[in-house]
């Protein structure tokens, strides 16, 4: 292991909006050392964590040092690791390919493809996770994520490593199986930091330094096995059978607060062999900060994007029953649509009932998907988010392999769908006709993709299922505004209408299929007039006429992309709380107003 990594840092204050959480608090973490941030719900426990790992900036103030020197956001990052809360895993991998990823974005092509496997072998050893180590992610017990997160990032060897409740979900035994991972870890000369919110006893007694937090203020900081005398040099006797743990926030209250925050001069002091000593700082000449930091990626942009594209496409593949439910659902909607419009491509009888087909197939395409990512990349965020963080690849990376790998399950289940509905539908049999409809249907559904892609990205599962159908709603309905009265249309409507992508779609599809020379057949048995025997007249009455099939799908182009851009910069900004606790702090004083 490199030099350790102690972190101190002064007068430390984070404000949100009015409301202060952090309170001008002071305090260290030392190398060799795991240290616990404990505290009540709400008393800034997190939020101190993040400050510390760097995921929060904005509206701090204060001075954070490493080893003595002020941080240096860029060149900690590639020193310290993240894990979060939630033991989020990709899925469809095993222990060893998800290790093996791990290593080939994080280590880049320093070491050869031996090395990297001889590290691996020996972290899976070293965190007891050899006979699991062919064992799908998405398989494992708790503790076993648990192992499996820390593992991920040890590739790397940080020096610094934050955990959000590593007890979150596990019972006493994979807690404490936890906690020893996690001392041996420390042991190494490395920094382990974790939030925690009542331990047992005996998991209490097994940190090597507590940092205790109340409204935002620090009201112990010292060794565990000095907090009883701590509270008692304050007139707090806790009982023998008491966990002190439990009893120090049983008792808590704003006058204790103050009297224990006013004691340890806020996290200047720290209480060691039942006596305060003012924290020490360290200094350039005992401890120095590594020398040979890289701040770049450890592997290029393309070998990143190469990397992330070919785990996405293994677990697509191994994804078996959302492959065959995905394949299901396009055979069984097409072979309704063609038995709903059978034989309605070619009748000048049935004209707005084709347009009908056109209106059915192209909602389906956006229904479809636009909802898959409202549903499915909500979680994927969350696992990009810590990947990300812990920098094992770029954003655009990411962006460009996420992209790229729907796209071939997106043509080939939107081709099979068209040649079914198409010939049950009896349009006209000429291959440039069917040429277009195919790439216009696959383009409205990429489109619609990038818009599930906006939504999934800035909302949750729940929120996304009632904003995707409303976002599509308005959509749909300017879409279809015209049919049979095209004629009456005004200006201002005409381009209203151009707000809805799926619009140029349709009018797309519909160009393609009427115009250029195109001859209804007639009946003129049951209509000698057969007024839609010119399919421009069908045309002119859907507001479609002077319209051109390439301009339509360019403007439906043009949406794709628009959609796409946008999913990435929000993306980009989700990885940012700054831009979630700024729009928060509005949405507060909005309503405040109100």
């Amino acid at each position: 292991m490199p030099v350790g990594v102690d972190i101190d840092f002064q007068d430390l204050s984070f404000t949100a909006g009015r409301r202060k959480i952090i309170k001008c608090i002071s305090g260290k973490f030392k190398a060799g050392e795991l240290s616990a941030i404990m505290g009540p719900s709400g008393a800034g426990k997190s939020t101190l964590m993040n400050i510390l790992v760097g995921y929060v900036t904005s509206g701090v103030s204060g001075q954070i040092r490493i080893n003595g020197e002020p941080r240096k956001l860029a060149v900690f990052n590639k020193m310290a690791s993240y894990l979060l809360q939630e033991d989020l895993l990709q899925p469809f991998l095993t222990v060893r390919e998800a290790m093996t990823t791990a290593a080939h974005l994080k280590l880049g092509m320093q070491l050869s493809i031996k090395e990297k496997n001889n590290k691996i072998e020996e972290i899976l050893a070293t965190l007891g996770l050899k006979s699991c180590a062919k064992t799908f992610c998405d398989k494992l017990s708790g503790g076993q994520r648990k192992r499996v997160s820390v593992a991920l990032e040890l590739v790397s060897d940080p020096l610094v490593i934050f955990l959000d409740e590593p007890s979150t979900g596990l019972d006493v035994v994979s807690t404490n199986q936890t906690l020893q991972l996690l001392k041996l870890l420390a042991s190494q000369g490395r920094t382990v930091i974790c939030t925690i919110h009542q331990p047992t006893a005996t998991l209490f007694h097994q940190f090597d330094n507590v940092y205790m937090v109340g409204s935002g203020k620090c009201i112990y900081q010292g060794e565990p096995s000095q907090l009883v005398s701590f509270l008692s040099n304050l007139g707090y006797e806790c009982p023998e059978t008491h966990n002190p743990a439990d009893y120090v926030f049983e008792v808590l209250s704003p006058d204790l607060i103050n009297n224990m925050a006013e004691e340890m001069q806020n996290g200047k002091l720290v209480w060691l062999d039942q006596k305060s000593q003012t924290l020490e700082q360290a200094s350039r000449d005992d401890l120095v900060l590594p020398n040979s930091v890289d701040l770049n990626f450890a592997v290029p942009f393309w070998m990143q994007f190469r990397l992330l594209l070919s785990r996405m496409m293994i677990q697509k593949r191994r994804h078996k029953g959302g492959l065959w439910l995905q394949v299901i659902h396009h055979i069984f909607s097409a072979l309704l649509i063609g038995c709903i419009f059978q034989g309605v491509g070619q009748d000048a009888r049935r004209p707005f009932d084709n347009f009908k087909f056109v209106l059915c197939v192209s909602v389906f395409f956006m229904y479809t998907h636009c909802m898959v990512p409202v549903l499915t990349y909500p979680i994927d965020v969350k696992i990009m988010k810590r990947e990300f963080f812990n920098r094992w690849y770029s954003l655009k990376a990411y962006y460009l392999a996420k992209t790229i790998s729907t796209i071939p399950l997106i043509l080939v289940l939107g081709f099979m769908f068209t040649v079914i509905v198409y010939i049950m539908s009896d349009q006209p049999m000429e291959l440039k006709r069917f040429a277009w409809f195919a790439l216009n249907c696959s383009l409205i559904a990429l489109t619609s993709e990038g818009l599930g892609i906006l939504i999934g990205f800035n909302f949750n599962c729940t929120n996304g299922t009632v904003v995707g159908p409303s976002t599509m709603a308005p959509i749909l309905m300017l879409s279809m505004h015209g049919m049979g009265y095209g004629q009456t249309i005004g200006p201002l409507m005409y381009y209203i209408m151009k707000a809805s992508y799926l619009r140029f779609g349709l009018v797309s599809i519909i160009t393609a299929l009427y115009l250029d020379n195109r001859v209804m057949r007639c009946y003129e048995d049951e209509d000698p007039y057969c007024y839609y025997r010119d399919a421009r007249l069908l045309v002119r009455d859907l507001a479609m006429e002077g319209d051109v099939t390439v301009n339509q799908m360019l403007g439906l182009a043009f949406y794709c992309v628009i959609f796409r851009v946008a999913a990435f910069f929000s993306l980009r900004y989700r990885t940012t709380t700054e831009f979630s606790n700024t729009v928060l702090v509005y949405m507060m004083k909005i309503i405040k107003k109100k």
